[in-house]
């Protein structure tokens, strides 16, 4: 057991004291009555049966019986209690700890995610925390009464005949030493357990999603083959965890049945001068039994408390790594934004410095000015519109918005003042309004107005549910088209002062995207606008285009002025025409 996985569920177990001192104590009055239960029948066998006596000092055996039932039943009222008490805890815990994991997962950042599959995450932000539930409601609160029961039959069978508690406590050492053993095998063997399923999760996660890529290629074959060699694996771990688990409780089963033997030869042999009565011995075999119960139940429960461990560690992996955090509540708000854009001497990498992709970059998009970013797949095009947006910082440099330092502006802030457009767009398993307003404050007015801007109003009202119709999930029921249309009304309604559109008609027909195109010219003729686009037809009427070659600015200047120096552009621009005819 770490001492620092200890500290992590002490702290998830902080907001729950009193639920656990509380269910600690009842179920503690539970086992005072599993104590009591027995020498009431020893009573009754050896102070009244035996001698056949059934009245007694006033005290009778049906009386006994009655005591006897009435702690059974006031035993299981209280265990109810307790165990509804224990499972809403549980519960709680789930909620707390799922939303912490969801609430870290919104609020790290891109580089986080670039490094996390997302798999991983599915796994820790279910599987995981089921674990660490199963934890609370199964052990924290019986922990205690156990270790107390142990204790006190252990102390009351010494009280009662120290020489035969002795002697049935011969079988304790071998419960220490097989447990401990059993419980550091137990240990690895959970956390190489989780790992491939952790593998197992993240390849069916990718297979789920990939599913159309699979069929393409028809290597459905491969694929199941594959899950095949994930499963057996994970088959293997989990037989091997099975055996030891059930190795446990089994030697526990004869270990007890052991020191029950030893108390009955102990008993027939007069050994020690070892001579009780029939109710006395039954009562003695009844208490050992009952030692046995938090003894094994606490070695059964090693399971579960291994799993959690392990899952504790998991979870607090992904939520201990607050470097990519970001900040939503400091830095500067942006009003009445121009949309002035500056990059200043920018070098970027993904890799901290090993493989540059941006290099010395400089430039400036004045306010309500449309460019072009240009170049071959992997010049830096995208990773310009990344870093405006600040999804990834810069190693040198500087980048500006209306002067100010993107660092030091609020992202939330910042974000709502760009608007970017991808060739993918994502939709929501919501209604096509869910999808453009996203949660934004807007009527319905501004959503049709929206709908028209981005030529969305045909399509949409085509479907049997109009703007209510609910999307499948990843937007699968509209075609690209389609898609890209409502993603152009989500920008369009939220209004903000920079577009980015990524190659964002490449999969809308000619008419639609002529439509579409004379919304984009009214808006970037106010608004600062940036195009990549591999189309070059597209960007021939932008104010600046903006050329890069491995990361470099190679020419800067509008459509015809780059045409007629027959640069680097020139040829892009004439291999593309080439490409068509």
């Amino acid at each position: 057991m770490k001492n620092k996985t200890l500290a992590k569920v002490l702290e998830l177990a902080k907001p729950h004291k009193k639920t656990i001192i509380i269910t600690s104590l009842l179920s503690l009055i539970i086992g005072i009555g599993e104590i009591i239960k027995p020498y009431l029948l020893e009573v009754a066998i050896d102070e009244y049966i035996t001698k056949g006596i059934f009245e007694k000092g006033g005290i009778t055996v049906a009386l006994l019986g009655a005591i006897y039932i009435g702690i059974v039943l006031l035993g299981n009222i209280i265990d109810f209690i307790a165990t509804t008490t224990v499972n809403m805890m549980g519960e709680e815990v789930i909620y707390s700890l799922r939303n912490r994991l969801f609430k870290f997962t919104q609020n790290a950042n891109i580089t986080f995610h670039d490094n996390t599959s997302a798999g991983k995450l599915f796994v820790r932000i279910t599987n995981d925390v089921e674990d660490i539930s199963t934890l609370f409601k199964d052990i924290v609160a019986t922990f205690v009464k156990d270790v107390i029961l142990i204790i006190a039959i252990a102390g009351i069978m010494l009280y009662f005949n120290w020489k035969l508690g002795m002697l049935a406590f011969i079988v304790v050492p071998f419960i220490i030493l097989f447990s401990a053993t059993l419980t550091t095998i137990l240990n690895k063997q959970y956390d190489f357990a989780k790992v491939i399923r952790t593998n197992l999760n993240t390849f069916l996660a990718e297979s789920i999603y990939g599913a159309k890529i699979i069929k393409v290629f028809n290597i459905q074959k491969e694929k199941q083959t594959e899950c095949e060699t994930y499963t057996n694996d994970f088959c293997k771990a989990r037989v091997k965890t099975g055996f030891i688990e059930a190795l446990l409780p089994a030697l526990m089963t004869i270990l007890e049945n052991i020191g029950i033997a030893i108390i009955v030869v102990a008993c027939t042999n007069h050994i020690w001068g070892i001579s009780l009565e029939v109710g006395f011995i039954y009562a003695f075999i009844t208490y050992m039994k009952q030692l046995f119960e938090p003894i094994t139940r606490i070695i059964e429960n090693i399971e579960t408390v291994q799993e959690a461990f392990v899952s504790i560690d998991k979870i607090y992996d992904i939520l201990d790594q607050k470097q990519y955090l970001e900040n939503f509540d400091t830095g500067i708000e942006l009003q009445n934004v121009k949309g002035k854009i500056e990059f200043k001497n920018v070098w970027f990498s993904y890799d901290n410095g090993e493989n540059w992709i941006l290099k010395n970059v400089s430039f400036v998009i004045n306010p309500g000015e449309s460019i072009a970013l240009v170049g071959k797949t992997g010049s830096g095009k995208t990773t310009i519109t990344n870093l405006i947006n600040r999804f990834y910082d810069i190693q040198k440099g500087e980048i500006l918005i209306d002067g100010i330092n993107i660092k030091d502006i609020n992202l939330r802030s910042l974000r709502n003042n760009i608007g970017i457009i991808l060739q993918d767009p994502f939709i929501f398993a919501k209604s096509i309004k869910d999808n453009i307003k996203l949660y934004k404050n807007l009527d319905d007015d501004e959503v049709e107005e929206a709908i028209e801007l981005a030529s969305a109003d045909e399509f949409i009202k085509s479907l049997p549910e109009g703007i209510e119709q609910i999307a499948n999930e990843r937007g699968n029921s509209y075609s690209e088209g389609q898609k890209q249309l409502i993603a152009f009304a989500r920008v369009f309604a939220n209004n903000p002062n920079i577009f980015v559109l990524d190659e964002a008609t490449a999969n809308i027909d000619t008419y639609t995207e002529s439509l579409i195109q004379k919304s984009i010219d009214r808006l970037s003729a106010e608004k600062t606008s940036i195009f990549i686009a591999h189309r070059l037809s597209t960007i021939v009427n932008v104010d600046k285009i903006i050329v890069l070659s491995d990361g470099e600015i190679v020419e800067e200047g509008n459509h015809e002025t780059l045409l007629q120096t027959g640069g680097y552009y020139s040829k892009l621009y004439n291999a593309y025409y080439e490409s068509l005819g």
